[in-house]
């Protein structure tokens, strides 16, 4: 068998909302540059988010960490061209390094994190979280395994089926998280990109604590289709399965899996489409691990929290409200008895605050929060901003 890290499962089920105190930031976990299929430097795309908001970003290139000497030539279309002279412009020559080949032709030296976290980072302000994203693959499906806070490239380490596959990845991040002592999780990225992950694939994994129930990619199915579950119906059905199995509580991500950052479009992966919000003690790589693990976030593309909450079973939240925009509240769950593997809406509220007593009957209960207003660049044609509040279980 397999090396795999029991780390996780000290973590009560029941865990969620841990952190008195603390502070929500908001974050991107999932984000390519140029070190592998991005189409912009490090340095702008670290310059969109931060001038943008948002606290922490984790850049997960394929299959590598932004390390070493890597050379890059600049394409000729207009926008890549264009491109290099802002990105020279804004940093300037002491900075760029660049040479021109016999051809005219501009190559570019990319940064290294090492190099550009310095120019970015505040404490307290904005962190990079080094991450990877462990593409690998079983015949022709594609599985990729987000690594957060990695300190080592992990190579994609194969198997005999596309579980085996996975597990063999998340058990990589385990195994690495127990050497270094650095806290890391792995999740599970965008199951139905290429329709390659389906819910049996990960019925049986051990270690899977989180998943992206929503990926800003417009070629990942987030819906699903007529034979193929969506994202909301995949993490129910493995909710059930997972706690009914005696397993941790499986929680959901949302996070822009941004490639395209020249030209805002439908059609194209960009960053600003879905984030995470977590509550932690500060601004660090272990308050926020230790955080998410707890379950002390929630996922957006959007929608903001005012207040959240779960004391004494009761699950309770209000939204920050937006004028002119209404909200309705859902709670979602599984009851303990029975064998149904499908979800049940347990109460709607429309308005800006609701609450859920969570009972004996109730396996889980997790919430959603849907807005009125239409989300800008959408992953899909008519989204609305949305929140999706991790899931928890009687104390």
């Amino acid at each position: 068998m397999r090396y795999l890290l029991a780390v996780f499962f000290f973590l009560s089920v029941g865990a969620a909302w841990a952190q008195e105190g603390g502070q929500w930031y908001k974050g991107n976990l999932h984000t390519h540059s140029l070190w592998s299929d991005g189409d912009d430097f490090p340095e702008m795309i670290m310059d969109w988010y931060k001038s943008h908001g948002y606290d922490f970003v984790s850049l997960s290139d394929h299959n590598t960490l932004a390390e070493g000497e890597k050379w890059k030539l600049v394409p000729a279309h207009k926008f890549r061209q264009r491109r290099f002279q802002e990105y020279l412009a804004k940093y300037g020559k002491d900075w760029v390094t660049y040479k021109t080949d016999s051809l005219g032709r501009i190559n570019v030296r990319l940064k290294t994190l090492a190099e550009y976290r310095p120019k970015f980072e505040e404490q307290g302000k904005f962190l990079i979280l080094q991450a990877e994203e462990i593409t690998d693959k079983f015949e022709d499906k594609s599985i990729h395994v987000g690594a957060i806070n990695v300190q080592e490239v992990i190579k994609p380490q194969g198997g005999n089926s596309v579980a085996q596959t996975m597990q063999n990845n998340l058990d990589a991040v385990y195994a690495q998280r127990k050497r270094t002592g650095q806290p890391m999780f792995p999740h599970i990225n965008h199951p139905n990109f290429r329709w390659s992950v389906k819910v049996n694939d990960m019925k049986e994994l051990r270690g899977e604590r989180f998943f992206e129930v929503y990926n800003g990619h417009p070629h990942v199915h987030n819906y699903g289709d007529s034979a193929t579950l969506g994202m909301e119906a995949l993490w129910d059905q493995l909710l059930i399965h997972y706690l009914k199995a005696g397993k941790p509580l499986l929680y959901g991500l949302a996070t822009d899996d941004s490639h395209d950052y020249l030209e805002f479009k439908a059609g194209a992966s960009n960053p600003g489409r879905g984030w995470v919000m977590v509550k932690a003690k500060d601004l660090t790589p272990n308050a926020l691990v230790d955080a998410m693990e707890k379950g002390d976030f929630y996922a957006t593309t959007g929608v903001e929290l005012q207040n959240l909450s779960y004391k004494k079973n009761k699950l309770a939240l209000k939204v920050k409200p937006k004028p002119g925009v209404t909200y309705t509240i859902q709670f979602w769950g599984a009851k303990t008895a029975g064998t149904s593997e499908k979800s049940q809406l347990l109460k709607e509220v429309k308005g800006l605050q609701a609450d859920y007593k969570v009972s004996k009957k109730d396996l889980y209960v997790r919430a959603k929060v849907i807005s009125s207003q239409p989300q800008e660049n959408p992953f899909q044609a008519g989204d609305l901003e949305t929140a999706w509040i991790q899931p928890v279980v009687r104390q």
